[in-house]
């Protein structure tokens, strides 16, 4: 299965949506990537990418990249160090074991949805939106085919 339609449209339409509601209220700036097979440990592979799209460049530091490797049925959530510095211990560890719960019920798109969300509550306590605020990174889904969806 390509990476690119492992969701619908329709979900594919929610998890933007997430997305786009996540970062609102927020400086912060969230990605999801979906990948086909992961081709190292998905913890480096996910590092990796988050530097190759530049999340590492957000003004506050504040990025947040969600990670699925299909294939291997793994994923990782890599937050940059300005969020790192602000959330509890344990805090991306919750967002996975809901993702988890929820993906074990089959529900993917919901469970991405649901922890784009969680990453967005927190990243809006710390990093409230300004005024002058811009949307650094787009709100879109890559694949690894760098398809994207709006």
């Amino acid at each position: 299965m390509k990476a690119s339609t492992f969701f619908t449209p329709e979900q594919q339409a929610t998890v933007v949506s997430a997305i786009a509601e996540a970062e609102h209220a927020t400086s912060g700036e969230v990605r999801v990537h979906v990948e086909t097979s992961c081709k190292a440990n998905v913890l480096d592979e996910a590092a990796w990418l988050f530097k190759k799209v530049g999340m590492h460049r957000t003004a506050d530091r504040n990025g947040v990249l969600i990670y699925l490797a299909l294939k291997e049925r793994k994923f990782a959530i890599i937050g940059d160090s300005g969020i790192n510095a602000v959330v509890p211990a344990g805090f991306w560890d919750s967002i996975r074991d809901h993702m988890q719960q929820r993906f074990s019920e089959g529900l993917f798109a919901e469970g991405l949805s649901e922890g784009v969300l969680m990453a967005g509550e927190k990243l809006r306590e710390h990093f409230p939106r300004l005024k002058d605020d811009v949307n650094e990174l787009p709100d879109a889904i890559s694949f690894d085919t760098d398809e994207t969806v709006v």
